[in-house]
């Protein structure tokens, strides 16, 4: 008895040995990892493709994971292929929705914008004051940070969700995958030219896209070149209306202000912001499909919330139905109720 005991107490003593040693391997693979991630941007930009993002953050998930047993580990992949599978079918679809056959807005878009600013398009109106093809000032290099934010908040924040809430990161990533389908289907019904594009075919005045431009003040000539090739290589130039990158920002920031104290709601709402200003000045889109980015992602926020409430008091229903007793009989005239 006294060998199985102390049999038993070594194995605890081990156990806590190597629970000890497990925050110190993660602290150095995190280290590795990150200098690896630095490097890789130093040299090649920022990564924009969803696959490059999703090893990324996989990665990342699974140095957080470790020693913290293998149902942890392997539920980063079950959590994460699927979500990543359907981005990025979505990203394949997006650049042959232009293939449809629907005929390409430009004019008409261009002619309302026009007439909601009284003659005038923000984007042209913008460029004239802002924009010097001589000169990258730093505001075109805060512009294209904000504009490159797009491709990293989503996934860099779905990690940390699910580092702190699994079902959070469930509901974050179902409003993701909602509203890129969502504006998929309004691509192939109704193909727009965003700007830079309208200008190039003079139906507006001079516009340059230049949300890439910003690298150059940064010394980052290597970041420009592949946020241009990325721009140019797999995106559909006519997929400008809702404008998607404005309704992510904008989706992020619901869904985290819902979770944060209201006094602090107002400075996540400088991020949405920032990026509707970013998108016009460069180009990118009109105001008009700001406004309708807007509605895409409130509408797609608010109306999974209005499905998993609805649900939470389904399940609670049911639950609360099932734990009740069954009714007793009534008692019969002159019988005595049991103590």
């Amino acid at each position: 008895m006294a060998q199985t005991a102390v049999r038993s107490a070594a194995r605890v003593a081990g156990r806590a040995v190597d629970a000890a040693g497990w925050p110190r391997i993660r602290r150095s693979c995190a280290t590795v990892y990150f200098a690896v991630l630095l490097y890789q941007i130093v040299s090649n930009g920022v990564p924009t493709d969803r696959g490059s993002l999703s090893v990324l953050a996989v990665t990342g998930l699974g140095i957080y994971c470790l020693g913290r047993g293998w149902r942890r580990l392997l539920q980063v992949g079950m959590d994460w292929l699927p979500f990543t599978v359907v981005l990025m079918t979505y990203d394949h679809s997006r650049s042959l929705a232009d293939r449809v056959g629907a005929p390409v807005h430009v004019a008409d878009v261009a002619h309302l914008e026009s007439a909601l600013f009284g003659g005038s398009v923000p984007t042209v109106w913008l460029q004239e004051h802002l924009y010097d093809p001589v000169h990258v000032h730093l505001y075109d290099a805060l512009v294209t940070l904000v504009y490159t934010s797009h491709f990293i908040l989503t996934p860099l924040l779905a990690a940390l969700y699910w580092m702190r809430s699994r079902p959070n990161f469930l509901r974050y990533i179902a409003r993701v995958i909602t509203l890129s389908f969502a504006g998929l289907l309004t691509y192939v019904v109704f193909p727009e030219a965003p700007p830079w594009l309208a200008s190039r075919d003079g139906v507006i005045g001079p516009v340059h896209r230049i949300s890439a431009r910003g690298w150059e003040y940064l010394h980052a000539s290597f970041a420009h070149r592949l946020l241009v090739e990325g721009q140019t290589g797999g995106s559909n130039p006519v997929a400008a209306m809702p404008s998607l990158h404005f309704a992510f920002s904008l989706l992020a920031t619901l869904f985290v202000a819902d979770r944060v104290a209201r006094r602090w709601r107002w400075v996540l709402y400088l991020y949405p912001v920032a990026m509707g200003l970013t998108l016009v000045y460069t180009g990118e889109h009109y105001v008009i499909d700001i406004l309708f980015g807007a509605v895409y992602a409130v509408g797609v926020h608010r109306g999974l919330s209005r499905l998993e409430a609805w649900w939470s008091r389904r399940r609670a229903s049911a639950g609360a139905g099932a734990a009740l007793p069954e009714p007793e009989p009534p008692v019969a005239a002159g019988e005595r109720l049991p103590l």
